[in-house]
């Protein structure tokens, strides 16, 4: 039987791992080519994880968000590029999206306006950075409405007694 960390500042990866009552050993099993060794410094951060490493807990935990934890908080070009997302339900993700869309679908004309000579001049910087602002909300909106659908296959799979 494994032991109880008793660590107070867990993270990410031990605390998904926890969650689904895993000893390090059982997660072992469930991910084939990580070993428990692996997996604790991995947890106490004597070692950064692989890409590889990453999928591979993320379905083993059912936390698909874990791939874009890595990629905004450890890979050097994720943190300049990938947004963190935080986990919302679909309601809320929905709605966002929706307002998105409807901010977008008013600033059209202007991004058209901006756009058609293939410049921006000084005095359409600020509008064509606030419908870029928008686009990004968009884009993560759809993030994160991907990673809430492959939570929810996760979880039938494992429901359905799969991996």
């Amino acid at each position: 039987m494994g032991k109880r960390s008793v660590r107070e500042n867990k993270t990410v990866y031990q605390q998904c791992r926890e969650a689904l009552s895993l000893t390090r050993d059982k997660a072992s099993e469930r991910m084939d080519f990580i070993s428990a060794d692996r997996i604790e410094k991995i947890e106490s951060e004597r070692s950064l994880p692989h890409p590889e490493e990453i999928l591979a807990m993320a379905k083993a935990y059912h936390v698909p968000e874990l791939s874009n934890y890595y990629c905004s908080n450890t890979c050097p070009i994720g943190r300049k590029y990938v947004p963190e997302l935080k986990q919302k339900e679909l309601s809320a993700i929905v709605l966002e999206l929706l307002a998105g869309i409807t901010a977008l679908g008013n600033e059209k004309n202007r991004l058209v306006e901006i756009t058609v000579d293939g410049l921006i001049s000084d005095d359409e910087k600020d509008d064509f950075d606030r419908i870029r602002q928008e686009l990004q909300k968009l884009s993560s909106c759809a993030s994160a409405l991907s990673f809430w659908l492959e939570k929810q296959e996760l979880k039938e799979s494992a429901e359905n007694g799969q991996q």
